[in-house]
């Protein structure tokens, strides 16, 4: 079995992201047949309960108040109607609860808030996540009290990419928080964006941060750029499809434990895109037809897909990967 490593160079990542295509995707497939079972998928659902009005000014994001989008800002959304959503998306057979929120840094009381829906979502026996921005070490332990099973940070690119995406916060800023987070126990789920007009090099690079962290983060989003009018982004050449595969063959073989979700951008994959990430190694997506402000893949294009995969989604009774 392959063990994992945390002392990965750029070099070496960017050398499994550069071997023969058919020999990374071998070698990718085993090493996920080694921990995860190949005809299972985890579904997640993602909820935006609060939306727009960030101060943030991130290149890729349709949420950024120094974007001019047609995005109308929400407040946060009451519990209950956080909970219903909830239980609608596990009925629809989803086993993971994510709830995004833009915002830059909460406060606590915003956090607290926020513990009390997650605290209600993990009642319905359902696993939970949320993305809020930066946290405190305080707003981590509250979040960790309540039951939060995952904390969504992406660090989005390479830290010599960064500067090109986002000004209003560094890298440090990031992995502050998810070392605040994991302190507390609470897992991590944190990936990046690709398409961005960053080279293979700096896709490399933030693989290779990943996968220097120890523990690796437990799951790991690869988000395809949505381009979105109004942002700077919008307009960018299309990021090549078997340039995705690649990247998830090689975050699957330098984070062998790691979930990797086969996240944002779905919907403008095709059929035969999305079984070359499945078999290089991704076994969690979002279900749905839509993201926090984007269009997904949606349940019937989903289900016609892993049908003919032979693949189902995970029950809530199953939820971890198969053991060696």
């Amino acid at each position: 079995m392959t063990k994992p490593r945390y002392d990965w160079t750029i070099d070496e990542v960017l050398a499994v992201i550069e071997r023969p295509f058919h020999d990374l995707l071998a070698a990718a497939h085993a090493c996920h047949r080694e921990r995860f079972d190949p005809h299972e998928i985890e579904g997640a659902k993602l909820l935006s309960i609060k939306t727009g009005a960030c101060p943030e000014d991130c290149a890729y994001c349709p949420q950024s108040a120094r974007n001019e989008t047609d995005l109308q800002p929400e407040p946060l959304m009451d519990l209950p109607d956080i909970l219903a959503k909830a239980e609608q998306a596990k009925a629809e057979g989803a086993t993971r609860f994510c709830m995004g929120a833009a915002w830059r840094s909460p406060n606590d009381r915003q956090v607290d808030e926020v513990a009390e829906a997650v605290h209600a979502v993990a009642d319905l026996g359902m696993e939970t996540c949320v993305t809020l921005g930066m946290l405190t070490d305080r707003q981590a332990k509250t979040l960790a009290d309540a039951g939060l099973d995952y904390y969504n940070h992406n660090l989005d690119t390479s830290p010599d990419f960064c500067g090109e995406i986002i000004t209003t916060r560094t890298y440090q800023d990031r992995l502050d928080t998810l070392v605040a987070c994991r302190e507390v126990g609470i897992s991590l789920c944190s990936g990046g964006i690709v398409g961005m007009g960053e080279t293979r090099r700096q896709r490399a690079g933030l693989l290779q941060q990943l996968a220097i962290l120890n523990p690796h983060p437990e799951s790991v989003p690869i988000n395809l750029l949505i381009q979105v009018p109004g942002t700077p982004l919008h307009g960018l050449p299309e990021f090549e499809p078997l340039e995705l595969v690649r990247t998830i063959a090689a975050a699957r073989i330098v984070m062998p434990e790691s979930t990797i979700r086969l996240s944002a951008g779905r919907s403008s994959m095709s059929e035969e895109t999305h079984v070359l990430c499945f078999h290089a190694g991704a076994s969690s997506i979002f279900l749905g037809d839509r993201l926090l402000t984007a269009d997904n893949n949606g349940d019937d294009a989903d289900a016609a897909i892993l049908d003919q995969l032979d693949v189902s989604v995970r029950p809530l009774d199953q939820r971890v990967s198969i053991e060696s």
